[in-house]
């Protein structure tokens, strides 16, 4: 189950990108989630993607 706040959402994906995916576009892949939607719901809490980091920061 993916979280709908923002905010647990973000712990969400970076826990996700930090234990078990190589990148961001492998998550969105196997979870089945739309990469744009998810970068825009946490760019709306100022939050992007860092490929050299592999997180949101």
């Amino acid at each position: 189950m993916i979280p709908k706040d923002p905010v647990l959402l973000l712990s969400f994906v970076n826990l996700k990108l930090r234990d078990f995916y190589p990148d961001l576009e492998v998550l969105c892949d196997e979870l089945n989630l739309d990469r744009k939607e998810l970068e825009e719901k946490l760019a709306g809490i100022d939050y992007h993607y860092d490929e050299r980091t592999n997180q949101f920061i």
